[in-house]
């Protein structure tokens, strides 16, 4: 039914989001929030204050509501006249690169662990510990 065929009770009953699916319905373009809830107004027959203390709460209800979509240049649509496109990421490659990043990494484990397991370190290791004394609480509280 044609909004300016229904009585004022009628669209009274109506919440401004069911008003605004058929103001974009039968003006079969995309409007702003200001020109929706102006037409809203004129039809309710809200006063300007009304308009002015109401249209934060409009437009937080539009934004909420499944049915519309917010296009480039601050213009509302109904979300059923697009097409809306979904990218799906190819996780398939962000785990193979994962994946050679941790071998490198753990190739890289392996060669200093394998670098430290050297006999040649270990020598060195020896020698330093040579000179390690091991020295008991009070002893070093007396050479404090």
């Amino acid at each position: 039914m044609s909004l300016k065929k229904m009585k004022q009770e009628e669209l009274e009953l109506l919440s401004y989001t069911d008003l605004t699916e058929m103001i974009l319905l039968e003006n079969k373009k995309a409007m702003n929030t200001a020109q929706i809830f102006h037409k809203i107004c004129d039809l309710l027959e809200l006063s300007d204050a009304d308009y002015s203390n109401k249209i934060g709460d409009f437009y937080t209800s539009l934004t909420t509501d499944k049915r519309f979509l917010l296009l480039d240049g601050a213009l509302w649509d109904l979300k059923d006249r697009h097409v809306v496109d979904i990218v799906v990421a190819d996780d398939d490659e962000e785990e193979e690169e994962e994946e050679s990043e941790d071998e490198e990494e753990e190739e890289e484990y392996e060669e200093e662990i394998d670098s430290v397991n050297d006999e040649d370190s270990l020598d060195d290791d020896e020698e330093d510990l040579d000179d390690l004394v091991v020295m008991s609480e009070d002893e070093l509280e007396e050479e404090s």
